[in-house]
């Protein structure tokens, strides 16, 4: 491992010392590998449902899995991470890291082959079995991917915060851009994108076995290449005693006593995620009734649709990378006129997939789509960790992880009334996301930047 510490020059603001580049790239290096998990969760799952026989209208009983896991798990992880140290593993948070990797991959080979253990088509067996694996590669996902978040919170100062989670954000969108559109460039060469009826094509299933390759490969980057520091170090550039992480932590206590920019920032988070959850529940169905004019899972036009869904998630992901560049030059006066602009053109993104029923036009859709989600991954953490001391970081951290979970929840149990309330077309969900996002880009005016002496 190399030793950070070494490298660093002093640093006035927050008391953490000005970091090199190369060092907030390897932070932050792992992040790809885990993006692609996540994206191919979230891009095939609703595919991966309803071909094995999920019903659309019960599909929010599945998205529900994964931010009932984040909601619990992020926060034991910030709890636990706040009072570890384990050098030979790590340090702080990347023992973390190393043990949500080894179970994601394991289950990254599990989930694409729900529909292939023989339980049949649409049997309880088969979607009891695909919605264990999912709420198992979320929690070991989130247990991964909750690290990144909280180093760049413990070593990164307030000036170059900014600048880091953009380059979380640019690795992220990477990771995402390939997760999307490897079933789609594997049909291309000829890997079968149909399957007998309840059983997961194979450019789906050798997606996911890519992907863990690729959530091995970029993880141990960032645990063999960054050093964390350790307990006195940290106490010392946060300005705090060893003791305020060691002690107390009460989970309501701190939920009490946290910054305004907490609770404002949560408030636009949870419009912009509602929306997103539509969009991961709905977007292959969609598209396969807007563009391909079937409802039919195992047909090939629905197919098509899932893969032509992954090349749009990768347009999504490419637009955020861009934009994520962008967002990291502006100066920290115009950050919520920034948050609130991408919003908006992501909330146009949202209605304009109702309307559009060429593949090739929803391109610029996504694209729109992709700008809110750079501002989603970037402002949030700068914005809430420039106002937290440095106690209790990952903790703060897993539960503000709250404000992405729970309002999937809510989107994924309203689903139930407002799925068929507007017509039982996945296409009108659309609609309802565009709404609920420019609500949310209206509701960035509500937040007041604050940052440590």
């Amino acid at each position: 491992m190399s030793d950070n510490t070494a490298e660093v020059a002093a640093k006035p603001k927050s008391g953490l010392p000005t970091l090199p580049a190369s060092t907030i790239w390897m932070i932050n290096f792992g992040f790809l590998g885990v993006q692609t998990a996540f994206t191919l969760q979230s891009s095939q799952m609703s595919r991966i449902f309803q071909t094995i026989g999920a019903d659309p209208n019960s599909l929010g009983w599945f998205f529900i899995l994964p931010p009932l896991a984040g909601l619990i798990v992020q926060p034991i992880v910030g709890y636990y991470s706040d009072r570890t140290w384990a050098p030979k593993f790590g340090g702080r948070r990347l023992p973390y890291l190393l043990l949500g990797t080894i179970v994601a991959v394991i289950v990254m080979c599990l989930l694409p082959n729900s529909g292939s253990m023989g339980f049949g088509y649409a049997s309880l067996a088969a979607l009891l079995f695909g919605a264990i694996t999912v709420a198992f590669l979320d929690l070991s996902s989130n247990v991964a991917m909750q690290p990144f978040k909280m180093m760049v919170g413990d070593m990164v100062n307030d000036d170059q915060k900014s600048y880091a989670y953009g380059i979380q954000s640019f690795l992220s969108n990477t990771g995402a851009v390939l997760a999307a559109i490897l079933p789609f460039l594997f049909a291309a060469i000829g890997i079968a994108n149909t399957a007998s009826k309840g059983v997961v094509p194979s450019t789906v299933k050798v997606a996911f076995y890519v992907g863990a390759v690729l959530l091995v490969i970029t993880s141990l980057f960032t645990i063999f290449r960054v050093k964390e520091y350790d307990p006195d170090t940290y106490a010392k550039y946060h300005g705090i005693t060893k003791e305020d992480n060691a002690e107390g932590g009460n989970w309501w206590t701190l939920l009490k006593s946290a910054p305004k920019v907490f609770w404002t920032v949560t408030l636009v988070q949870f419009f912009c995620w509602v929306a997103f959850q539509y969009l991961w529940t709905y977007s292959a169905g969609a598209i396969a009734s807007n563009v391909w004019h079937t409802t039919n899972a195992a047909s090939a036009g629905y197919q098509a649709a899932g893969n032509w869904y992954g090349v749009l998630a990768a347009v999504q992901s490419i637009a955020a990378v861009i934009w994520s560049y962008v967002l990291a030059k502006l100066p920290n006066n115009v950050h919520k006129l920034g948050y609130a602009g991408s919003l908006g053109l992501g909330a146009i993104g949202f209605v304009s997939v109702f309307f559009i029923h060429n593949q090739y036009t929803l391109i610029a859709s996504f694209i729109l789509v992709g700008i809110a989600w750079a501002a989603m991954n970037t402002y949030p953490l700068t914005m809430v960790t420039n106002a937290l001391s440095g106690a209790h970081m990952g903790t703060y951290l897993g539960l503000f992880n709250g404000s992405i979970c729970l309002p999937q929840i809510v989107a994924s149990l309203a689903s139930f009334a407002l799925f068929p309330l507007l017509g039982g077309a996945q296409a009108n969900m659309f609609l309802l996301g565009g709404i609920v996002m420019a609500i949310g880009a209206l509701s960035v005016f509500t937040i007041k930047e604050t940052y440590r002496a």
